[in-house]
């Protein structure tokens, strides 16, 4: 089976978005890194791609310019096992200039879209009792970051 690796378009700061990623996710190296080469006029010398692992999948980040711009089409999901994970992720992506956004999701400083998702949503949101996803459903519309907690309380109220 082919592997597939997900190629991200920065204007200039791909090695800076790699340095931020591994230094967050545990298990993340930066596995190379091309420069332009000799006779690229002003780019001469300047990164190209950079090579990363974030916990073992493979990602590549290239320095394209301006022309493309990342949008909500593309997110990266983190399923996290508990509040604690949740809260540890979306403070670090959010370093720097990240903007918080509605139900979980987030832009890091480079524009890059996250979802950061506490263990559990699945479960809640796709309840037996159809009230109680509605409840958890509404109380996750009002929220940025979101607090597992305070959607299991939601569902819970009757």
């Amino acid at each position: 089976m082919p592997r597939i690796t997900p190629n991200l378009w920065f204007v200039t700061e791909a090695l800076q978005a790699a340095e931020l990623y591994t230094s967050i996710f545990p298990n993340s190296r930066i596995t190379e890194l091309n420069r332009y080469p000799e006779g690229s006029g002003e780019q001469t010398g300047k990164v190209l791609t950079v090579t990363f692992e974030l916990d073992g999948q493979e990602y590549t980040a290239l320095n394209g310019g301006p022309q493309v711009g990342f949008n909500e089409a593309i997110s990266m999901l983190i399923s996290c096992e508990d509040q604690d994970e949740v809260d540890y992720y979306w403070a670090r992506l959010l370093e720097g200039g990240g903007q918080e956004q509605r139900m979980g999701w987030l832009k890091d400083r480079f524009g890059l879209s996250w979802q950061v998702v506490p263990s559990g949503m699945e479960e809640l949101l796709a309840s037996l009792d159809p009230e109680a996803s509605v409840r958890a459903m509404e109380a996750m519309t009002g929220m940025k970051k979101l607090d597992m907690r305070v959607l299991m309380a939601a569902a819970a109220t009757t």
